[in-house]
């Protein structure tokens, strides 16, 4: 294990790491004081990211972000990681770890020096970058200190964006945008998916995007059910329908959407789920402003779904999510999101963004989304794309 101190050249402040991260650890500091936290432990890099602004690709190996009551936090990773931290993380301790080492001993000795046997720790328990073993071996090295989930904390904390934020969420709508017009414009019969995928992909780039952290999804109706299933060498047909999910990305801030275009004449079955899939999102959006539960936006949509489908109940587990920092392999930031789900309790507050979605099976597949960011007054979506139905011309 290598320490890596002098990297911190002055004490630590608020705003150390800039204006936007100062004012994010500070708002963490004051949960942890009031529940008498002695240091949170986050491993995801949305997350870390989040709070210091970390960006880089190294976090497939175990990475681990300390932030003490006060004091400069301390970032543990593998030691090829070095020379990233330091450009980036000037104002932060770190701590490496050689290939081949333990990295829960790093992270043990971080952690011990920062939180007293008696005293407090929260960690990030429901990371998928926290792996169980280094988690266990972690507790059992620490098991004279108090453990307390940090993911709920992180997770009140991310869910209402800063201006700044939004401003980033806005230009990724923006990519958004112009990937899936290249993608619409591309997808004719006798095309193959991965051209589809290629002008997608181009658009991202050469209109400003990064890598984003899923893939875009791009498959007929008639796999509509096997979500996440991308691209391939399947050429398109006459009469089918493709759905095309996608997110741009703009300094890992997200925007997806998604549409469905029909390849020829639009069946009856076709219309009559576009109308019940435009009809769903409508009240959705209608639904969502500040003060309303998640729980009766999703009610607005399954009313107005099921009256433009003959009386059928649609089952689908949510129409909508939260959305914004995100890592490969997830443009939502972990496994499991603030979605908008049946008996939802969460209260809608300005600043959230969503991924709206209306998704039907009934009298066929359709599936129509995009990204809305709740204002003092109601939603407004972010790409200025039509829902109107679409055909290939």
């Amino acid at each position: 294990m290598t320490a890596e101190t002098s990297q911190v050249a002055a004490p630590f402040t608020a705003a150390a790491g800039g204006i936007e991260h100062g004012t994010r650890i500070a708002g963490l500091r004051a949960r942890m004081a009031a529940r008498g936290i002695g240091a949170v432990a986050v491993a995801s890099p949305e997350n870390i990211y989040y709070l210091t602004g970390l960006d880089h690709l190294g976090y497939f190996a175990f990475t681990l972000l300390v932030v003490p009551a006060e004091g400069a936090p301390i970032v543990v990773t593998r030691d090829m990681e070095r020379a990233t931290v330091r450009a980036q993380l000037p104002w932060c301790r770190h701590l490496t770890f050689h290939d081949g080492e333990d990295p829960a001993v790093a992270a043990t000795a971080a952690i011990a020096e920062l939180v007293p046997r008696g005293g407090s720790l929260a960690i990030e328990d429901e990371s998928m970058f926290f792996p169980p073993s280094i988690r266990g071996r972690l507790r059992l090295a620490l098991r004279h200190r108090g453990w307390l989930d940090a993911t709920a904390m992180l997770a009140e904390m991310r869910a209402v964006k800063s201006p700044a934020e939004v401003e980033h969420t806005r230009a990724a709508a923006r990519v958004s945008r112009a990937a899936m017009d290249a993608g619409l414009a591309t997808a004719r019969p006798g095309v193959a998916e991965r051209q589809v995928a290629t002008a997608i992909w181009h658009a991202m780039y050469a209109s400003g995007g990064q890598q984003p952290g899923f893939e875009p999804l791009i498959r007929p109706l008639s796999m509509l059910d096997q979500e996440h299933v991308s691209w391939g060498e399947r050429e398109l047909r006459e009469g089918d329908g493709l759905f095309i999910e996608l997110s741009g990305c703009v300094r890992r801030y997200h925007a997806p959407m998604s549409r469905t275009l029909y390849l020829g004449d639009v069946p009856d079955e076709g219309r009559e789920a576009h109308a019940a899939a435009s009809a769903g999102f409508e009240a959705a959006l209608e639904a969502l402003r500040p003060g309303a539960l998640t729980g009766e936006v999703y009610a607005a949509w399954r009313r107005a779904v099921a009256a433009r489908s003959s009386g059928a109940r649609p089952s689908r587990h949510h129409c909508g999510y939260l959305v914004g920092i995100g890592f490969p392999p997830s443009w939502v930031g972990g496994g499991e999101v603030l979605g908008i789900r049946p008996d939802g309790r969460t209260e809608i507050v300005a600043g959230m963004t969503f991924h709206l979605m209306s998704w039907v099976t009934r009298p066929a597949g359709h599936a129509l989304s995009d990204t809305a960011l709740v204002t003092d007054t109601g939603a407004e979506l972010l790409t200025g794309m039509s829902r109107g139905l679409l055909v290939a011309a």
